[in-house]
């Protein structure tokens, strides 16, 4: 099992079955949050990164949770659906009013909140994606947007990127590049091809020194797509959110070229990075591109409703005859209304100035970090998504994973929840709303983890 540990298993999350993992729980967890733990342990099919659980929560507020004990954490991970806080009361007071007016709709029938959104976020794409379909989770809005793809080209064959998360569904663990989700699987849906991911710290063909030093990342998708001669789409997350690998602007500005070269789809999924995380509405709006299908999700729904929703241009509006979706919940005017309620407030309180306010404040705390303990092999982020990779040695850039278990749980231990991704990343993922003196109180609370744990 420890080898099986140290190898696919720390990709997307850190583990829950570790010795640290048990030596947090015999410290921290009192009667009533122990038979909670094994009760939920006892009904619920276990998985890998779900079971055992951490803690018992029973309630949250603002950036904070708070468990059975009353001991409040700032969260830092909420799986990327607390955007704007948790019970934000503005986005509860309109998701009520719904409730008492229409709190679900027929999927023969349509409703006027419903369509608002999809008004709403089409302008926000400038018009450029103007055909919508909701989902009630990003991994049924990837499946749409891959059958979507298959109608609009004819081609069934895919290109994504190796440690890549699109969600947990048979389709998506295919163009998904994790193994921990394909292990013991079996035969996955046929037509995709991985290729590596940008990576300008441990990448074999990038160069650090360079701004565009991830190029040959984009040009070797180029040769698959010459080698195969039939691909439909590339698949890919604008900024890989787990571990936070960004690319570089020539990385995108080189994909996009090749794929209306090649007349192959581009399709984004920015599921946890969407509506402000990277400090603009869309990341891809962030490298002067345009994609053919986004894939938003996660935050869309505000924390309080599951709500996902595919954006296509206007040409692809061909798979009348088929059934894309057709979910249950498709037009879910619950998940409109907490949507729309996210957007005004996004915009009522300026959230994008203030993410790219934070951006800096937390780039400079972290780049201080650098400078100062040689343990941390990279700081890298954008807006308020940043991770903190740890290593053994700057220069072998050797993973420390012990060492990033032990970091977080003495943050846990002093009230800063986060994950750990690959194994050594400090993924950091503050509410959008999180003040500079609450991100301030994170930030120390890092440190001093860091330098407790390697004094």
């Amino acid at each position: 099992m420890k080898k099986e540990i140290n190898s696919h298993l720390r990709t997307e999350g850190d583990i829950n079955f570790s010795d640290a993992r048990k030596n947090w729980a015999e410290r921290n967890n009192d009667p009533a949050t122990t038979a909670m733990l094994a009760a939920d342990s006892k009904y619920f099919l276990h998985q890998s990164l779900s079971t055992p659980c951490l803690d018992v929560l029973k309630s949250c507020d603002g950036i904070y949770i708070t468990n059975l004990q009353g001991k409040s954490y700032i969260d830092f991970h909420g799986n990327n659906v607390h955007h704007l806080g948790y019970r934000n009361k503005y986005i509860l007071d309109r998701v009520k009013a719904q409730m008492d007016e229409l709190p679900f709709s027929p999927r023969r029938f349509t409703n006027p909140v419903a369509v608002e959104l999809a008004e709403r976020l089409v302008s926000l794409t400038n018009g450029v994606l103007s055909r919508v379909l909701f989902a009630p989770g990003g991994t049924s809005a990837i499946g749409i947007a891959l059958k979507l793809a298959r109608v609009v080209t004819g081609k069934y064959k895919t290109i994504s990127m190796w440690d890549a998360f699109h969600g947990a569904s048979m389709d998506s663990i295919t163009v998904g590049g994790e193994y921990m989700f394909q292990k013991d699987i079996g035969p996955l849906i046929p037509g995709n091809i991985h290729v590596p991911p940008p990576d300008n710290y441990r990448g074999m063909w990038s160069k650090p020194e360079s701004e565009d030093g991830d190029i040959a990342y984009a040009d070797y998708i180029e040769y698959v797509i010459e080698k195969e001669g039939d691909i439909g789409a590339v698949v890919a997350e604008t900024i890989r959110s787990t571990d936070v690998k960004v690319p570089s602007r020539a990385y995108w500005k080189r994909v996009r070229e090749i794929c209306d070269k090649h007349g192959v789809l581009l399709i984004l999924d920015e599921i946890p990075i969407c509506l402000g995380r990277t400090g603009a509405v869309f990341t891809y709006q962030q490298y002067g591109i345009e994609p053919d299908i986004l894939v938003i999700g996660k935050g869309l729904g505000a924390g309080v409703v599951p709500m996902a929703a595919m954006l296509c241009r206007e040409e692809y509006n061909v798979a009348g005859h088929i059934s894309l979706g057709h979910y249950t919940h498709e037009k879910s005017p619950l998940g409109a209304a907490a949507a729309l309620a996210a957007l005004d407030y996004m915009e009522e309180f300026r959230v994008l100035d203030h993410v790219q306010k934070m951006e800096a404040y937390m780039c400079e705390r972290l780049q201080k970090m650098y400078n100062q303990y040689s343990i941390i092999g990279q700081v890298r982020g954008m807006g308020m998504l940043w991770g903190v990779e740890l290593v053994k040695d700057r220069t072998t850039k050797e993973k420390d994973t012990a060492t990033a278990e032990k970091v977080m749980y003495r943050c846990m231990e002093s009230g800063l929840s986060y994950k750990v991704s690959a194994g050594n990343v400090l993924s950091l993922y503050p509410p959008l709303i999180t003040e500079q003196h609450q991100l301030a109180k994170a930030m120390d609370i890092i440190e001093e983890a860091i330098r407790y744990v390697t004094k």
